[in-house]
């Protein structure tokens, strides 16, 4: 985080008017001629890498291919939950068959953490991966488009200050959406609907 806000402290400081010091004979001073005013864009990339056509068909695709590890887990979850009630239900009736409860219950319970972290550590490997492919591909438009549209730089707004060194920008500075049109456009997806939540990182 820090080299990151060094660089955008960089970026600022290098696109603010400066005044050059030039010592004549007689000491004078001359002012250096004024830099035009910067032109910033700023782009959610994770809104636009989750919600992009490529995105949202790849996600859902991901999240189709965990379907059977997710059943697995709801019914792991929903036997464990029925052992729970047996066991509250024997009380203090039989120490025999309550042991043999405890024992189910907690031999359950680690097949089931096991497969949940396994799982999980595999989605987002998987997840991560959809979005880094994404991002190679989405990079190039948004150069393509701050370029044609006289961009100094671009600043990405994903995340809230102080996890992002992003205070505040005019929503008239935001080219998250014709970006995302731009991308669409150059994937040739046809429209799809989405189950990814925007506001979300793609790592789950």
């Amino acid at each position: 985080m820090t080299c990151r806000i060094a660089r955008f402290l960089f970026l600022l400081m290098s696109l603010l008017p400066a005044t050059a010091f030039a010592q004549s004979g007689s000491g004078a001073t001359s002012p250096a001629p004024a830099l035009s005013p910067a032109k910033i864009g700023i782009l959610n990339i994770q809104y636009a890498v989750v919600t992009s056509e490529e995105g949202k068909k790849e996600l859902n695709a991901l999240d189709q291919k965990f379907a059977p590890t997710n059943n697995q887990l709801k019914s792991l979850g929903g036997e464990i939950e029925v052992l729970k009630k047996q066991l509250d239900a024997q009380g203090e009736k039989d120490d025999g068959a309550r042991a043999e409860l405890v024992n189910q219950i907690e031999a359950k319970q680690k097949s089931y953490n096991r497969l949940q972290e396994y799982a999980q550590s595999d989605y987002m490997e998987q997840q991560n991966a959809i979005a880094q492919k994404i991002l190679q591909k989405l990079l190039p438009v948004v150069e393509k488009y701050a370029q044609q549209n006289g961009l100094n730089f671009v600043v990405d707004d994903s995340k809230q200050w102080p996890e992002w060194p992003f205070l505040w920008a005019s929503p008239s500075v935001d080219i998250t959406k014709p970006v995302l049109e731009l991308y669409n456009a150059q994937s040739k997806l046809p429209a799809a609907p989405s189950s990814i939540n925007p506001s979300h990182s793609p790592a789950r």
